[in-house]
């Protein structure tokens, strides 16, 4: 399956440990996970020597061939709130994951897009565990 992975980049790095697990489950499984890079420590770095049109473009074209879109969406994200909103906009299934107790935007919690699933997590391994078992259930849908 191809997995678009969206975290937060510029708007903090708190949840890492938990993003990298996630991208390397997936990868582990099998999946394709072209935004894996997102999730690892030297990110911005990475991502410095590309224009923000560049980013767009690739990015969206990502999304536009992903089979199902996951986000963390514990730290606040302009970026991920649009990926998650163009993915739903074309159809895609999404599945947007935070810690238990963090505050998340209500355009999010509040949603009831039928392709939009949010859950919460307690450790990086249950996050896992969450993904996995959604992925599970929609493989029938794709």
């Amino acid at each position: 399956m191809n997995i678009y992975f969206a975290c937060s980049i510029t708007g903090g790095r708190q949840y890492e440990k938990t993003y990298q697990a996630l991208t390397r489950a997936l990868l582990a499984d099998g999946h394709e996970v072209p935004t894996a890079h997102l999730a690892e420590s030297e990110v911005k770095a990475l991502e410095k020597v590309i224009s923000p049109r560049e980013v767009y473009l690739r990015d969206s074209a990502w999304i536009q061939d992903c089979d199902v879109l996951v986000a963390e969406v514990s730290t606040p994200s302009h970026g991920v709130g649009f990926e998650i909103a163009s993915a739903l906009s074309i159809g895609k299934k999404v599945l947007c994951l935070y810690q238990e107790g963090q505050a998340v935007s209500k355009m999010i919690t509040g949603n009831t897009h039928p392709n939009l699933q949010v859950r919460t997590y307690l450790t990086p391994n249950e996050a896992v565990s969450t993904v996995r078992t959604y992925l599970s259930q929609i493989v029938s849908y794709l």
